[in-house]
This record gives C-alpha cells, sequence and structure tokens, in this order.
C-alpha cells in the first residue's frame, strides 16, 4: 500500500515542469529590461506660487535626445496639470524642465507635485512628489498667475514590448521578486505540506507521514534560509545595510529559530515512535506559531516591506503583469523543485532505514 502511495515521486512529468518553470524564470526574469524612469532630481524642494523653477532631472533607461516629442509636466491631480515653458537636453539621459508654478488653491497647506515626462520612445515616466507649491499668501493674486491645464496635451500611450517597471530606490533588483518572495511563499506552500503529514502521523501513527513531515520541513527551512540570504543581500543594496530593526526581518528570524528547534529536537531522541511523536506535535506548533510570525504581527507595524502598515502587498504598487510572468511561474518552479528534493530526501531516509535494519 505504502509503495502505490509513493508511486507519484517516481514519475518525470512534474519535475521536468519544475526545472523548465525555474529554467524560464531565471533567463526570462534576468534579460527582460526595465522600462526608463526618473532616477533622480536635482532642484528646490518647495516653491512659492508664481515661482519660476528650473529641474535637472537624471533618467534610468531614458532617450530625450533621440527620443520625439519630449514633454514635461507637473501634476497636482487629474484636473490640474503645468507645463514646462521650457526643455534644455544636456545628455541622452539628462534633461533641464523649466516651469512656472501656479497657485494650488490651498491656503495653508504644502502641496506636492508628480514630475510627469514623456517621450514616443520611452513611454511616460513618473515621480511622485518631485516639488511641492508653498502655502498661498494674500499677497498673491491668482488671476494674475498662470492657469492650470485640465488636462495633458496629448494621450501619454506606452511603446509595444514586455518589460519591467521601474520603481525609485528598487532598479534592477526589482528582479530579486522572482526569488526572494518566491522562496517565502514556497516556503509557507511546502510547510503546509510538512504541517499536514504532521498531523496524519498521530492520526495513523504511520511512520511514512513522520519521513514525509520530516523531509518537507528540511526543505522549506532551506528555502526560508535562501530567503533571508537573498532578503539580506536586496536590504543592502535598497536600503542601505544588510539588516535593520524591521518588524518583517525579526519575525522571520525567529520562525527560523523555531524550526530550527525542530530538527534539534528530532536528532536528540534516539527512540523512533517517542521522536515521530515528539516531533509532528511540534511541527504542528511551530506552523501554527509561523502564521502570526510572518502574516499577522508584522502587518500591525509600520515596515520598510509591502504589505504592513496599511500598504496591500502585492498589489498594483509592487507587481503589474509583466512582473507576474514570472513571479507566479517562479513560485510554482520552486514549489515542485522543493517537493522533488523532498522526495529525494524521504526516499534515502527509506533505504537508510532498511540499511539499519539488516544490521
Amino acid at each position: 500500500m505504502e509503495l502505490s502511495k509513493d508511486k507519484w515521486m517516481h514519475l518525470w512529468y512534474w519535475k521536468i515542469a519544475g526545472a523548465v518553470l525555474m529554467v524560464y524564470v531565471l533567463i526570462g526574469g534576468m534579460v527582460t529590461p526595465l522600462k526608463p524612469g526618473i532616477e533622480s532630481l536635482d532642484g528646490p524642494l518647495s516653491a512659492k506660487p508664481g515661482d519660476y523653477v528650473e529641474l535637472k532631472i537624471k533618467g534610468y533607461n531614458a532617450h530625450y535626445v533621440t527620443g520625439k516629442n519630449v514633454k514635461a509636466w507637473l501634476k497636482l491631480d487629474d484636473n490640474h496639470i503645468i507645463p514646462a515653458v521650457n526643455l534644455r537636453y544636456v545628455a541622452e539621459d539628462r534633461l533641464i524642465a523649466m516651469f512656472i508654478l501656479p497657485p494650488s488653491g490651498r491656503k495653508e497647506e504644502t502641496v506636492p507635485l508628480t514630475l510627469v515626462l514623456y517621450n514616443t520612445m520611452d513611454g511616460p515616466s513618473i515621480l511622485p512628489d518631485a516639488i511641492s507649491i508653498l502655502p498661498m499668501t494674500d499677497d498673491i493674486d491668482p488671476n494674475q498667475m498662470i492657469k492650470w491645464h485640465t488636462s495633458y496635451e496629448q494621450l501619454l500611450p506606452t511603446p509595444p514590448g514586455i518589460k519591467f517597471p521601474y520603481r525609485n530606490i528598487l532598479h534592477e533588483t526589482i528582479r530579486n521578486t522572482f526569488f526572494h518572495v518566491a522562496l517565502w511563499l514556497s516556503m509557507v506552500i511546502i510547510l503546509l505540506a510538512g504541517f499536514y503529514h504532521a498531523i496524519f502521523y498521530l492520526r495513523t501513527k504511520n511512520t511514512r507521514h513522520d519521513k514525509l513531515s520530516a523531509s518537507y520541513n528540511s526543505v522549506a527551512i532551506l528555502y526560508g534560509l535562501l530567503g533571508l540570504a537573498t532578503g539580506s543581500i536586496w536590504a543592502r543594496f535598497t536600503w542601505g545595510t544588510w539588516w535593520t530593526t524591521d518588524i518583517k526581518l525579526n519575525m522571520a528570524a525567529i520562525a527560523m529559530l523555531i524550526y530550527a528547534a525542530y530538527f534539534i529536537l528530532r536528532s536528540s531522541i534516539t527512540d523512533f515512535d517517542k521522536r515521530a511523536r515528539f516531533s509532528a506535535v511540534y511541527s504542528i506548533f511551530a506552523f501554527v506559531a509561523l502564521i502570526p510570525l510572518i502574516f499577522v504581527i508584522p502587518r500591525l507595524y509600520d515596515s520598510l516591506h509591502p504589505g504592513n502598515g496599511g500598504n496591500p502587498a502585492l498589489g498594483g504598487e509592487d507587481l503589474d503583469n509583466t512582473l507576474r510572468l514570472f513571479f507566479y511561474p517562479s513560485i510554482i518552479g520552486m514549489v515542485l523543485l522543493g517537493v522533488w528534493m523532498a522526495t529525494l530526501s524521504y526516499r534515502y531516509t527509506k533505504t537508510e532505514e532498511k540499511i539499519m535494519t539488516q544490521f
């Protein structure tokens, strides 16, 4: 009966599917270019209505010289847009835009404006909070000021082709989404399999479930450690440090320590039945503890990570359709490869047990 249950482990198609998906993610995820964006801005942080301001713009993957029909706007909202009065090209990726600021219409309030650039080669590029309009004062006559436009002078179509979104701070490291984030989600799915087999061991006392639970947990913890490593590298390039006191990082580290104790417990008990029973109980406890540590507690506090402090994770600000083309296949591929590694570990444990019983 046990042999028939394990027959699926010897099938090849799902293993090939996992390998093919990861090759697809590695190649496609690394060679797909980023969309052009605004890397940095040199200019005043704020200005009064009526001031003439000059913004020195540095683009990323930008084509300000060779791109046709280059335009620049400052945007308050969809009905309040002001175009640049002059543009001066410094280099292919550098541009100086000059604006005259209109009154915001809001007394006693500093209002941030979004910078929007466009050309036919790059499409639109956006930088939120590029500059702020200071509050209006009594000596300002709105009727003598330049007027807001109610819309752009033209449509801003995006050029065809698959490109990843440009995100400030992240830049090229946005590709780590396919590895760091996918590793953590795959880890939780594989830990769920270990949790499932731990429950079934307690119900059936079948040692097959104990071996499978331990195998799934070991692969999941490997994924967790790789997730911590890729997250640390990502933090170094985006936040300037290998580790921070961020709540999500600390909760993830605690979760890994709890599961590390699982393997210490298994190695410290020599009696097979007692080890299996204690391991199953602890595996259930560890998975139940994992859920609030990873998914609940971090959402109660502000965090640098998406998905915390009211910021929804994996939404429109984190993923777009081009990223999803590789992100979801990465999760599926990692889960399949993780199950493959777990089955190899399970079969090795069975073989080792058979050899030991012969002596």
